[in-house]
């Protein structure tokens, strides 16, 4: 009888020792492959800007068979806009094409020579109000930095004034169309929107124009040369996917 209980302790060692030779070894699972977000630049947007800026202008007073120089001066002032414009972006690469409209505020003046010219010994004075840009942009991105240039068409209200004794004698009001280019550094901080900061340079054609007589004045042509340089801050939001994987 005592040999019955020790014959069955042996037996179920034996069956213990026999199923755990019969269960798999635990498969080895390898780790999933780590994901990186990466900053997608791609889609509509639509933001707003403000900044300041300083056009430098020339006049030239124009009469049958010459001109004579009435001087230069930079009108400086403040501006505030906003823009739309649609990116695509491949690989690091990134496209665009955007549409900018601000209200401005540059204004400067200078004193004309004495000389016996209708405008000798009063002052000029230019202002821009408005101006618009129509661009094309090329960009190099760093994730969700992107650094860019941008070139294209610009447009620029004008308004011209002829001052003698503090009175204006002479006015007039005008549309210039040039070119403009730009460089810009903007950063996304956050999903859908970014924030930047941008250089433009406008360069304008060179015209006649006639500005007309006020009480005490009498009507004139000048001869413009002008260009503009801007420095603004800019916030953009973005419509569609911030984010996109990279493994």
């Amino acid at each position: 009888m005592k040999k019955l209980p020790l014959a069955i302790a042996i037996l179920a060692m034996s069956a213990s020792s026999a199923f755990s030779a019969d269960l798999a070894a635990r498969p080895y699972t390898k780790a999933p492959p780590m994901i990186a977000a990466m900053y997608d630049w791609s889609g509509f947007y639509i933001g707003i800007n403000g900044g300041g800026g300083s056009a430098h202008t020339c006049w030239d007073l124009v009469f049958p068979g010459g001109s004579i120089p009435q001087g230069c001066h930079n009108s400086t002032g403040g501006t505030a806009g906003g823009q739309v414009g649609f990116r695509w972006q491949s690989a690091n690469w990134v496209f665009g094409l955007e549409g900018q409209g601000n209200w401005a505020d540059f204004s400067g003046r200078n004193i004309t020579p004495v000389g016996g010219n209708p405008f000798g010994g009063g002052s000029i004075r230019t202002r821009i109000d408005a101006f618009g840009l129509i661009t094309g942009q090329v960009g190099y991105a760093w994730n969700n930095v992107l650094a860019y240039v941008k070139g294209g068409a610009a447009v620029v209200s004008d308004k011209y004034d002829v001052f003698f004794a503090g009175a204006v004698a002479d006015t007039g009001k005008e549309t210039r169309w040039g070119g403009t280019v730009g460089a810009g550094l903007e950063f996304g901080f956050a999903p859908n929107w970014s924030v930047g900061v941008e250089y433009d340079h406008v360069f304008l054609d060179s015209k006649d124009t006639t500005l007309a007589a006020v009480p005490a004045g009498a009507a004139s042509t000048i001869h413009v040369r002008q260009d503009v340089d801007m420095g603004l801050v800019r916030l953009n939001y973005r419509f569609g996917g911030p984010l996109i994987a990279k493994y």
